[in-house]
């Protein structure tokens, strides 16, 4: 595929996002000494960057790393082998977050919903009610495999109820930056996102930040950790400096990408998503389509998981859409692939890209026999 292919392709799936042509630019840049001033300045401006949007005053580490690798980080800083954890899952990233605490030996909890359902916070104050010995609760903010985010802050106030060691570990790979999320302000412990959502730059950093209570919990947790210490990140970015050999490239990007976004400022970039959003679900609706997200309280503002009509098949469509109208979209994950398609609307992203998207969607689903009821 040719540059000039990739620029005009219009990517609407959920990460990794588009990138803007002067991050892309500062991405290509030549290395420079990862241990040198000029590396260090970089470091040092956007772990100060990151604060902003994490609306935090703690340190927020960033780590060579997926988004993934961000999760592992939560789970092995503060946890021990045997301590038991609520896991509240919507989704399939909701259940990664699982795996990973019962890879490393924590006794897990599990508390699923249907996919296309948030938790209920409820639901999860009967279930620690149940099991007062928990020590951490996982949650997915936002569950980008069905396009549902799950209402955080009434999720924190519940767990914070009753306990002032119990944790909270939040998934906000694919949130934080473009949905609202108040790491101080709703008493959040360990929150972790990645570099190839709303930031706008390619995969490889994942950002994590912990509490005062996540950092007294490291001290006593036994997990095994060594790249994902989190202390070592911590320390080592106090100097300028990373543990290990950065992702130096997208450090490049995303010293680029903070300035533009505290250009537009957060709550713009929060109010865009979500009038993009809203734009979206009304177009997926105008074509007779069905949201698999019903309570609308609780779509996502950076994906939209869409019900496959009767009869269409899923990869032809996406197949469809990218060779004839230049757009791709995600299709399901695990339970859901060939049942749902998914429309990214996430960090570079305007009203423009969604009108391309819903023209070309129904100019697709029409060569595929579907008529709209």
């Amino acid at each position: 595929m040719t540059q000039q292919k990739q620029r005009e392709i219009n990517l609407r799936i959920p990460g990794p996002t588009p990138v803007p042509a002067d991050i892309l630019e500062a991405v290509g840049r030549p290395m420079v000494n990862h241990r040198g001033r000029e590396f260090a300045g970089i470091i040092q401006r956007i772990a100060e960057g990151l604060k902003d949007f994490f609306l935090t005053r703690q340190d927020v580490m960033i780590v060579s790393a997926s988004g993934t690798g961000g999760l592992e980080s939560a789970v092995v800083n503060v946890l021990s082998p045997g301590d038991k954890v609520l896991a509240v899952s919507i989704g399939a990233f909701g259940d990664r977050f699982a795996t990973i605490a019962e890879t490393y030996g924590a006794n897990v909890t599990s508390l699923p919903y249907e996919w296309g359902q948030a938790a209920k916070p409820d639901d999860i104050k009967q279930a620690l009610a149940a099991e007062p010995d928990i020590k951490a609760v996982l949650v997915t903010h936002n569950e980008t495999s069905t396009g549902v985010t799950n209402p955080l802050a009434e999720i924190a106030e519940v767990v914070r109820n009753g306990s002032v060691d119990r944790l909270l570990l939040v998934d906000a790979v694919s949130s934080l930056g473009a949905i609202p999320l108040d790491m101080d302000g709703w008493g959040l412990d360990v929150v972790a996102t990645g570099s190839q959502k709303g930031w706008m730059v390619p995969p490889g950093l994942a950002f994590v930040s912990m509490s005062e209570r996540a950092w007294q919990a490291h001290d006593r947790a036994t997990m095994p950790r060594f790249y994902f210490d989190l202390a070592k990140h911590r320390d080592s970015q106090a100097k300028g400096q990373t543990p290990f050999t950065p992702t130096m490239s997208v450090f490049f990007g995303l010293d680029i990408a903070l300035r533009r976004m505290a250009a537009e400022g957060l709550e713009s970039i929060i109010t865009r998503h979500r009038n993009i959003a809203n734009q979206t679900r009304a177009g997926v609706k105008a074509l007779g389509l069905e949201l698999l997200c019903q309570d609308e309280r609780y779509a996502s503002d950076t994906v939209t998981a869409v019900k496959a009509p009767e009869g269409i098949d899923v990869g032809e469509l996406r197949n469809l859409m990218e060779d004839e109208y230049n757009t791709v979209v995600a299709g399901g994950q695990a339970k859901l692939s060939g049942k749902i398609f998914r429309i990214g609307h996430l960090g570079l992203v305007a009203e423009e890209d969604i009108r391309e998207t819903l023209a070309g969607l129904g100019e697709a689903l029409g060569k595929l026999g579907y008529k709209a009821a």
